[in-house]
């Protein structure tokens, strides 16, 4: 059976982990060398990183820490923020993450997830899908949350498993940073649509929301908040899982 990945999430701007509520009200959490470090030796499965000011920033400021990280960690690295082009996505791999996450240059440029899986392999590509509803459907946006795209959901996220997606990570716009839960009922119609692995991010508040997240038939349960305050650890909530007969790493 395969098992259940947690998986801590450092957004950052020039190399401090920053958090916010519905990408909005940033504040720093500490720094991203020693927070990856830490969570790389506490049991997380993996580590996701991006770097959410990208398009504003020197990107050999963000290629220098993720080489930083990759040194000091020895679980899997997801990278992403600001990949624009193949040759991004070839740098971040150089310097020590084991995928690369597209978000707004896949739904500006689809061919790249084509041309990045071909290169390297679906297994290091992960296409990133920020939804949020308008009205009764659910929307792609992009940039942040700042620009809506006219991209249904669901059928992006099929699309970006054709293309050669290896895994999708879906956040919602409506539950990030808010702590009251994953967004279920959206992770359900992607998770129902796709045979690619899903990364559930955005809202976990409490132990039972992993739980929850689990049922969304996700693989992935990604959080910030809960584990950068020190809410919990990453053996508590796997702990907690394992308790609800949820497959996990221990």
């Amino acid at each position: 059976m395969m098992k259940i990945r947690i998986i801590p999430c450092l957004d950052i701007i020039k190399n401090k982990v920053v958090k916010g509520v519905n990408f909005k009200n940033i504040k720093v959490m500490g720094n991203a060398v020693e927070m990856a470090k830490n969570y790389s030796l506490s049991g997380a499965d993996e580590l996701c990183m991006l770097d959410i000011n990208a398009s504003y920033q020197n990107r050999k400021t963000f290629i220098k820490t993720v080489e930083s990280i990759a040194k000091v960690i020895n679980i899997p690295l997801t990278v992403g923020g600001g990949v624009s082009a193949l040759s991004d996505i070839t740098d971040l791999l150089n310097a020590g993450a084991d995928k690369v996450s597209i978000n707004s240059a896949a739904v500006k440029n689809p061919k790249l997830i084509r041309k990045a899986s071909l290169k390297h392999g679906s297994q290091c590509i992960v296409v990133a899908i920020d939804g949020k509803r308008y009205g009764k459907k659910m929307r792609v946006v992009v940039k942040g949350g700042r620009e809506i795209t006219n991209k249904e959901l669901v059928s992006w996220a099929k699309r970006a498993q054709n293309l050669g997606a290896g895994e999708i990570l879906l956040t919602s716009m409506d539950t990030d940073g808010v702590q009251n839960g994953f967004d279920s009922e959206m992770l359900k119609n992607v998770t129902n649509s796709v045979s690619i692995p899903v990364i559930a991010s955005g809202g976990v508040g409490s132990l039972n929301h992993f739980y929850l997240g689990y049922l969304t038939k996700s693989t992935g349960l990604l959080a910030a908040s809960v584990f950068h305050s020190k809410k919990y650890n990453i053996i508590t909530v796997k702990k907690y899982l394992k308790k609800r007969g949820v497959p996990v790493r221990l």
